[in-house]
């Protein structure tokens, strides 16, 4: 994709983009394309009515909703053209499933409804079908009785069972069934990091003899669909560094371990930008230097190369010869879970309620927790008032105000995490607690 001509076709047909570059003083035919003002949000999607976004002002045939910090949801035009070049994403992934000549069983775990994820991947693999790829697709959407129900009828028609979903919920799924490694199971994950210890101890426990071939991360977000996904040689490389933090920390600027997927810059354009991810690309509502804010990085496929090869590693996967992205989070404000993203505002809420306001201060940090299990929960650790002592009483209090207000601002934590996972875990911590709230420094509500 030339980023240059798109820009122009946008500023020529998006009648919302000619007035943001108005409005910016900028002139499409005299300035270069890296002097373009940043989109986002805040500074272009929520301030134009929705068709202005869209090319001569007219939706597409379909509607996608995600949700923002404070529940109001945020709409996403596409077309069917949209979904066929995202389709590539998942041709790649089935390909190394050998989706091309196996007959394979697609189960959707994905939330359905108006939520991007269960309809866009339940769309994107029936345009594989169209290709001629033998995939059935049955799409219980995220109801893991229902998943568990239609199963076992299924799966002996098919030479291998594909299930696509966000991580924690596709270990529920495995941990909740039996009888796994008699049906070839693959995994498509999207939505949240995770570690390589649990991809290996979700395989072990699905029968999945080869973490590499067997499973695939996609990155992806609501704003434009899938913008990458993992190959065997990205995941043989995120595999070696994970067993290597200070090469992880060399290449990456951090020793934890980011999502490494690799794009098709024929259709998506990427820059960093101070730690953070823009990207350029045609879509429903085409978006050009989009400001995501994921914290992240790209890397040319022969730099990335060249760093194994330095460190004495040689992928067996050598393709394909194209460019890497890595992404550590949303952003430096959310945590995902369970493909949700929650944002500090949902949780501030809950803590500010007159039961239990009084006795915390408002602040908290939200994590993520893995347990032995290698299970995740939404953990909250809150800072008490001066002169509060901890007690059960108190945490359940703040962990029942919390779900009550998460589940009232944030429709996406409700359609897509499980109920029994739902109520989140709490830690009360003392005033000035220097661990999570040391004094004299700039909070940070997420880690």
């Amino acid at each position: 994709m030339d980023p240059v001509e798109l820009f122009h076709d946008v500023a020529a047909t998006v009648p919302a983009y000619r007035a943001f570059l108005a409005e910016h003083g900028i002139d499409p035919h005299n300035t270069a394309f890296h002097d373009l003002p940043l989109t986002g949000k805040d500074a272009y999607t929520r301030r134009h009515p929705l068709p202005d976004l869209c090319r001569g002002g007219v939706l597409g045939d379909m509607i996608a909703v995600s949700s923002g910090s404070t529940g109001e949801p945020s709409f996403w035009p596409r077309s069917a053209a949209d979904e066929r070049v995202i389709a590539d994403r998942f041709a790649e992934v089935f390909d190394t499933f050998d989706g091309r000549s196996r007959r394979t069983l697609a189960v959707i775990c994905f939330a359905l409804g108006t939520w991007v994820g269960g309809l866009f991947t339940l769309n994107c693999l029936r345009h594989l079908a169209e290709r001629g790829y033998p995939i059935t697709v049955v799409a219980p959407g995220s109801d893991k009785r229902e998943i568990l129900r239609v199963i076992p009828p299924l799966a002996p028609c098919f030479d291998q069972v594909v299930l696509l979903g966000y991580p924690p919920f596709l270990k529920d799924v495995i941990d909740a069934g039996t009888g796994w490694d008699a049906w070839d199971l693959k995994l498509v994950t999207a939505g949240e990091v995770f570690s390589e210890e649990w991809r290996t101890l979700v395989c072990e426990r699905a029968g999945i003899a080869d973490p590499v071939r067997g499973t695939a991360s996609l990155y992806g977000t609501a704003d434009a669909g899938v913008l990458g996904n993992e190959t065997p040689l990205s995941i043989e490389l995120r595999r070696f560094l994970a067993a290597r933090p200070s090469l992880a920390r060399s290449l990456f600027g951090e020793s934890r371990l980011p999502t490494l997927v690799q794009y098709d810059p024929g259709v998506r354009y990427f820059e960093e930008i101070d730690g953070t991810l823009a990207f350029t690309g045609d879509n429903g509502i085409p978006l050009i230097r989009y400001h995501i804010a994921d914290e992240g990085g790209v890397i040319p496929y022969a730099d990335m190369l060249r760093f194994a090869a330095g460190h004495g590693f040689t992928p067996a996967s050598t393709g394909p010869e194209r460019p890497f992205v890595y992404v550590f989070g949303r952003s430096h404000f959310t945590v995902s879970y369970y493909g949700a993203n929650i944002y500090p505002e949902n949780i501030a809420v809950g803590l500010e309620q007159p039961e239990i306001s009084g006795s915390v201060t408002g602040k908290f940090v939200m994590e993520i927790v893995e347990d032995g299990s290698h299970d995740r929960h939404l953990t909250i650790t809150v800072e008490l008032a001066p002169g509060t002592a901890p007690s059960t009483d108190l945490a359940t209090l703040a962990g029942t105000s919390i779900l009550t207000q998460l589940r009232r601002l944030n429709s996406e934590f409700t359609a897509y995490v499980p109920a029994v996972h739902q109520n989140p875990f709490i830690r009360l911590r003392q005033t000035a607690d220097p661990e999570y709230f040391p004094p004299g420094a700039k909070h940070r509500y997420t880690r």
